[in-house]
């Protein structure tokens, strides 16, 4: 890949190819957990919040009503920082005013006063702050940025993935900040081999022995299926396998990922995932529970991650969960506690006797913290050399250059941007598990369709055979370029 087409991929400011590709899909802006003043006691004083995203400076904040704005972060008097307003009681009328001057604004961006200008100008008649459509899934507030008015102004709808159709009592929401590039983040997300090396366990135990430790160590759960009737942790498989078959199917929301690990002759361990375009990911968590993990660029050089705990068993303990995550990436903005400037918690003993990268057990989103951030704020891609284990990623960025492409035409873009394609969507599926060698594909729909059957809020979702792409497509165009 040469410069220029990294520049292309990566920058997402406004009016840059792929930031105006970025504008047609909704996008994470917050937690409702960040206004629950119960967990941060500002927000029962003033639940008002600056917000960085795609470039853009904006203000979230929720009136008197209990409803949420957001709103460009520059007042459209003389630009005054609209994060620092006033919050107004509903004596006082509600709104969000300007402390330069007293203007101030309704959660849809109406101007509702400009005190110090004669009734007769009637300025607010002439005023508006821009605002964005607001959509709350699964304790996650979601904004769109597309245009304002004409052609493409109307966001497309939700699909009903398994994150957003499970009742509140299913789900759980967290979110972090990494330093570094969005597509970067997202790609570490998507790479099926990497387990086999960056979280690599010595010593194997289960998600069961870890009295309420489970934050972040996913890879300790046992996959489906047995050996010669013994559960194999996932640490084991990834340990012992490393070299696994990988193939991905293109689907209405993106890319099915399938990676096969033979184990011998007779058996097969199974891993299928999914890539939701833009850049989101669907794993399996254990037997019962999925993670679906969106990554946000903030701006150029940071991105917030927001994942969504679905589970298709009991009802998720929010406030294990909750506080398990914060001591790695407390409130109120979720900022790690590890990064480069403590080396990511690195320890050379640990590396050596119990994990193969060396900073920790309790929580693996350090590990892939480290694999992005380590890279730069942006990944030089101009000095990679890829290989046959990193055809997903070369599959993922082919679709990005040729989205950005079709957006630059005048053109929809594809999966959720898509309203036509959008009600076709559900699940997706997902499965980790220990199959025959020779039936594990119907191993995998058949286990997928076992879960969902049992979930007390699932319905059925389809998991069609869909042709593989090309695993011997030539590794070229945006790739090796």
């Amino acid at each position: 890949m040469n410069a220029e087409q990294n520049e292309l991929i990566t920058r997402i400011g406004p009016g840059t190819p792929c930031g105006m590709l970025m504008r047609h899909y909704w996008q994470p802006v917050a937690l409702l957990d960040e206004f629950d003043a119960q967990l941060d006691p500002a927000m029962a004083l003033r639940p008002v919040k600056a917000v960085r995203i795609l470039g853009q400076d904006l203000v979230l904040f929720k009136d008197t009503s209990g409803q949420f704005g957001l709103l460009d972060r520059d007042c459209p008097h003389r630009g005054a920082d609209l994060s620092f307003g006033r919050r107004e009681s509903t004596e006082q009328g509600g709104g969000l005013r300007c402390p330069f001057h007293g203007w101030k604004f309704a959660v849809d961006g109406r101007c509702l006063e400009t005190p110090a200008e004669p009734l007769a100008l009637k300025m607010c008649d002439r005023v508006r702050q821009r605002s964005y459509p607001l959509m709350e899934k699964s304790g996650v507030l979601f904004g769109w940025f597309g245009p304002e008015t004409g052609a493409g102004s109307i966001p497309p709808p939700f699909p009903a993935f398994d994150c957003f159709a499970a009742p509140a009592t299913h789900t759980f929401a967290f979110k972090g900040l990494w330093k570094c590039n969005w597509l970067q983040a997202f790609e570490v997300g998507i790479d099926p081999a990497h387990p086999s090396f960056l979280h690599v366990f010595f010593n194997d135990e289960s998600l069961e022995d870890m009295a309420g430790n489970a934050a972040g160590r996913q890879f300790r759960a046992n996959s489906a299926g047995s050996v010669d009737g013994e559960r194999w942790p996932m640490t084991r498989i990834m340990r012992e396998f490393n070299q696994p078959e990988i193939s991905f199917e293109a689907m209405p929301y993106g890319l099915r990922l399938t990676a096969l690990r033979k184990m011998n002759a007779q058996l097969t361990h199974v891993r299928v995932t999914n890539a939701i375009f833009p850049h989101t990911f669907v794993i399996p968590l254990s037997e019962t529970m999925t993670i679906t993990q969106m990554h946000v660029p903030v701006d150029d050089t940071h991105t917030y991650w927001y994942s969504i705990f679905t589970s298709f068993a009991a009802p998720v303990d929010k406030t294990a969960m909750r506080n398990q995550r914060l001591r790695a990436n407390p409130m109120p903005n979720y900022l790690p506690v590890s990064g480069r400037h403590n080396q990511w918690g690195f320890n050379a003993q640990e590396q050596q006797t119990s994990t193969f990268l060396g900073m920790g057990e309790d929580d693996i989103n350090v590990h892939d913290q480290w694999a992005c951030e380590s890279m730069g704020a942006i990944a030089n891609r101009t000095r990679e050399h890829l290989g046959t284990s990193d055809k997903v990623i070369i599959a993922n960025r082919r679709m990005l250059v040729k989205a950005i492409e079709t957006v630059q035409k005048g053109g929809t873009p594809p999966g959720m941007a898509d309203a036509a394609l959008v009600p076709g969507m559900t699940g997706p599926d997902t499965v980790d598990g220990i199959a025959a060698a020779d039936g594990w594909d119907a191993f995998w729909r058949d286990t997928a369709a076992a879960k969902r059957a049992g979930a007390p809020w699932a319905a059925p979702s389809a998991t069609p055979h869909t042709a593989s792409a090309n695993p011997s497509e030539p590794l070229t165009n945006i790739a090796n370029a």
